[in-house]
């Protein structure tokens, strides 16, 4: 009863008023700042690069811009990346990747605002360290008990969407895919996983920036090799691959079956959906980690931020699903072959990668990537969720916080339920609407930063 309902909220959000918004607040800041995303790529690019480093200095409150954007990364590369892209194209089609693109090619607009306005309207708390975010630039777009009644619901919604049932789902995956891969009994991941991240939640701000600027370009580089390796062997299928994402976006009926509104709304809402849970732009969650970023002009963070981005939905969510594709709708592929039972969005990767790797060094691959993914996810999803806590209850909650934290997690390897997974992309979707809410009246310190002549 509970879960249908939940899904008909769902359904409801993604379908008409998530895609909306994101699609008219991104366009909106592309307009406003004369699309940011293509005039200060470049600058983004080297202000990324070039000073990387795996072992950035320690900072007294705050991290660099890279450790920032790490954080970022770090909650945006998880389970939406691999579980996430598998589940829109199994059920939207291949098309679904298409209006994923579209997302984040305005998103990036989006999140450059976000990182903006985090920069600009962040604060310093009792004990030095930097508190930034949704709720303080919500307070800033709307005084009283408006703005305070915007930022508690956002507060609440970020809390349960990431902090706790958020990071559920991802141990979840974690304790799966390690199941089916190496037969380790979920709960034993599950102990492992609270050891790790207790340990790291105890350690504050600046432990989880030194382990996010190391974990994130790695398990980046080891996942786009391996991906790599695989369209090397499938290149004769790459422009069929190609042809089958920008066809099926527009005539998807031919793959999902129904009639063309159906298929194409079907297709356009997972692709948003997906693509919203995947590079997060619009949803309020990153800004958290950019607010953080020790940087002269905040406009530097904003074209930082858009590079998160990139990397999440053009760089490793297109490699996942290019592998996906060409090894399974492809002419000679599984599930052209009719061979798609037992094939679920929890194991469409494990199975793509083991149809050219061999099913034991794909489901192995695959794991070894997603347990980087997940778990450097829920290692920044709960420095999310602790920025909001303090907000709405100050230092003391921290310790309580942290440790319902560690139960969920534990939790989530357990069992696999479908509620949870539901009640975590009605919160996800629920903190875009006030986020967005306060992006569209703060849209002139915004376009101020953007449209800045710099020397």
């Amino acid at each position: 009863m509970l879960l249908s309902f939940v899904q008909k909220i769902n359904a409801y959000l993604s379908d008409y008023i998530l895609i909306f918004m994101l699609v008219a607040v991104g366009l909106w800041f592309s307009v406003k700042t004369r699309f940011v995303q293509i005039r200060n790529f470049g600058h983004g690019v080297r202000l990324t690069f070039g000073n990387l480093s795996l072992s950035g200095r320690k900072h007294e409150s705050g991290m660099s811009s890279f450790q920032a954007l790490a954080t970022a990364i770090a909650a945006q590369v998880g389970t939406g990346n691999i579980v996430g892209a598998s589940g829109a194209i199994l059920t939207g089609g291949p098309g679904a990747i298409f209006w994923m693109w579209i997302i984040a090619f305005f998103g990036m607009a989006t999140i450059y605002a976000e990182a903006i306005l985090a920069q600009k309207t962040r604060i310093k708390g009792r004990d030095g360290s930097i508190l930034g975010g949704p709720v303080y630039y919500i307070t800033t777009a709307f005084k009283g008990s408006f703005g305070k009644g915007l930022a508690g619901f956002f507060s609440v919604a970020i809390i349960l969407a990431l902090g706790f049932f958020g990071c559920m789902v991802q141990s979840n995956s974690i304790g799966s895919t390690f199941q089916n891969a190496f037969g380790i009994p979920s709960w034993i991941v599950g102990i492992a996983l609270v050891i790790l991240c207790g340990f790291i939640f105890l350690g504050g701000m600046q432990r989880l920036a030194s382990v996010t600027e190391k974990i994130v370009p790695i398990m980046a580089a080891i996942f786009i090799v391996g991906g790599l390796i695989i369209l090397i062997m499938r290149w004769r299928y790459i422009p069929a691959t190609f042809g089958m994402i920008f066809s099926y976006a527009f005539r998807p009926q031919a793959i999902i079956g129904g009639g063309f509104g159906y298929a194409l709304k079907t297709a356009v809402s997972q692709g948003a959906k997906r693509g919203l849970f995947s590079n997060e732009a619009g949803m309020g969650s990153t800004p958290h980690a950019h607010a953080q970023a020790n940087v002269d002009d905040p406009h530097e963070q904003g074209c930082v931020a858009m590079i998160g981005v990139f990397i999440d939905t053009f760089v490793v969510l297109t490699l996942n699903a290019l592998v996906i594709i060409s090894t399974l709708y492809t002419p000679d592929g599984i599930l052209a072959s009719g061979s798609a039972e037992g094939i679920t969005k929890a194991n469409l990767a494990q199975n793509a990668f083991g149809s050219v790797f061999g099913e034991s060094i794909g489901y192995s691959f695959v794991a070894i990537c997603l347990f980087f993914f997940a778990f450097s996810t829920i290692l920044s999803w709960n420095m999310f969720g602790k920025i909001n806590m303090i907000y709405l209850f100050g230092e003391k909650s921290v310790v309580v916080y942290s440790l319902i934290g560690l139960v969920f997690i534990f939790l989530g390897t357990l069992a696999s339920n479908d509620l949870v997974w539901e009640l975590s992309d009605l919160f996800n979707q629920l903190m875009v609407i006030p986020n967005v809410i306060a992006l569209f009246a703060l849209t002139g310190m915004v376009t101020a930063s953007a449209l800045k002549k710099r020397g």
